[in-house]
């Protein structure tokens, strides 16, 4: 199963049929060559599959979706906090 999580578009180079998204934070290449020519738009929403652009997503829905992303990055960066905690581990003593 492949995972897509919406990325935005913050640069488009025609002539090389690229473009750099954003992902979270994360800067990225990736290859316009799966899609029509016009398609995508910085600033445009798109899911991406082995470095290529697939299609473009509702801003709302990639919005929705990266909150989702964030909660379930949270929750296991807790988790794996809580369980470091629990198993005595000296060294996140000193980071608190």
């Amino acid at each position: 199963m492949c995972l897509s999580i919406p990325s935005k578009v913050v640069s488009i180079d025609s002539e090389e049929q690229m473009c750099t998204v954003d992902t979270m934070g994360v800067k990225r290449e990736a290859s316009l060559a799966m899609m029509q020519e016009g398609e995508v738009k910085v600033g445009d929403f798109v899911l991406i599959h082995i470095g290529f652009v697939m299609n473009t997503i509702d801003p709302k829905e990639a919005e929705l979706s990266l909150e989702t992303y964030k909660e379930i990055i949270d929750f296991f960066e807790e988790e794996e906090l809580k369980n470091t905690l629990q198993s005595g581990d000296e060294s996140v003593n000193k980071i608190i």
